[in-house]
């Protein structure tokens, strides 16, 4: 009955099975199962990294890199390198004291902790100091370069006088008994006109030569002293000025203007020159000598 038999009277059947599937080795399970051990390492770095990261915010809020880095400068300075002299050039006209006070006011005594930035902004904020390098010299020096700037007038202000440079700034007090030999500028805010006063002055050497100081009138225009005794009222405006001061030297070194006994020459009007001359005590007053220029 080929394969299959069938028996009366409550036999047993018998019949062909089919073999139970199999999975494959790449199959749905194994898929699933390396995406979960992906996704667990990728947790554990974030749970890794989060960790490191709280880590570091701890420590910097304690300080502890600077705490750190000052304990190994520290170690350092112990071993001999600590800042013992200050090495200064450069200081020609100035007195070097302030320079050494401001380089050895640190904390930090070990040299390589020694913050040379903040010296050298310190050193700007000193009126002779134009600029300034800071290094240090191994095993205990600093070396402090200073580049001074240069004297070019005294300016009074009040009661106060102060020495500057030709861009105005100051340099330092100066007593009335020690005033050096320059140019000497009045008024409030005459420092800040200093370089406009000298690119005027420079066109003509023969009356920057004599000049003794300058008064800045009413924050807008000079009145220039020379040596032989006489003022000159220049107009406003920087144009201006320079060319009727420029036909003043050209007229006084054809006709000797300065050094004949006029006080007074008034150049504020264009092309004209009022000249003032002295009087006595009690003398009537001359009118005064105006020219066309």
């Amino acid at each position: 009955m080929g394969t299959a038999q069938a028996r009366s009277g409550g036999g047993t059947r018998t019949r062909n099975r089919k073999p139970a599937p199999r999975v494959a080795p790449g199959g749905p399970a194994r898929k699933v199962s390396v995406e979960r051990a992906h996704a667990n390492r990728l947790s554990r770095w974030a749970f890794g990294l989060f960790v490191t990261a709280i880590v570091i915010v701890s420590l910097i809020a304690l300080d502890v890199p600077s705490k750190i880095g000052l304990a190994a400068g520290e170690a350092v300075g112990d071993a001999g390198f600590r800042v013992r002299s200050v090495a200064v050039s450069g200081t020609r006209r100035m007195n070097p004291k302030p320079i050494y006070r401001i380089a050895l006011d640190e904390r930090a005594t070990a040299l390589p902790l020694v913050d040379v930035g903040a010296i050298r902004e310190r050193l700007l904020d000193y009126g002779w100091v134009k600029d300034a390098r800071v290094s240090r010299r191994y095993p205990d020096t600093l070396v402090v370069d200073i580049v001074e700037r240069t004297p070019a007038a005294l300016w009074q202000d009040g009661e106060n006088l102060s020495l500057i440079d030709a861009e105005g700034h100051v340099l330092d007090k100066v007593a009335v008994t020690r005033m050096p030999d320059l140019p000497l500028l009045v008024g409030t805010g005459a420092n800040k006109h200093a370089r406009a006063l000298d690119n005027l002055l420079v066109k003509v050497p023969t009356i920057k030569a004599q000049l003794v100081s300058a008064n800045w009138i009413g924050q807008r225009r000079w009145d220039l002293s020379v040596q032989t005794g006489e003022t000159i009222a220049l107009p406003e405006g920087e144009a201006a000025a320079a060319t009727a001061l420029g036909k003043f030297a050209a007229r006084d070194k054809s006709a000797g203007l300065l050094g004949r006994g006029i006080t007074w020459f008034d150049l504020r009007k264009a092309g004209q020159m009022t000249a003032r001359l002295p009087r006595k005590p009690g003398e009537p007053i001359i009118p005064d000598t105006t020219t066309e220029s």
